[in-house]
């Protein structure tokens, strides 16, 4: 399980950006958004550099939580 944190997303547009950014890497799994605290757990084995660098292209900038 990776966590993001990703500072910028703040609506349900966001969300759905980020998780069709996410589902797009390969072994990314499961991916629950939580807007709340602006964070984002990948189930999967993906690497975590290839997770941020998908959402920063989706204009979406990321760090490990």
């Amino acid at each position: 399980m990776t966590t993001l944190s990703v500072p910028d997303m703040s609506c349900n547009h966001c969300k759905a950006t980020v998780e069709a950014a996410l589902g797009a890497v390969p072994e990314a799994g499961a991916v629950t958004v939580d807007l709340t605290n602006r964070k984002v757990e990948v189930a999967g084995p993906a690497p975590a550099a290839a997770l941020i660098q998908a959402l920063d292209k989706a204009g979406y900038p990321a760090t490990l939580a």
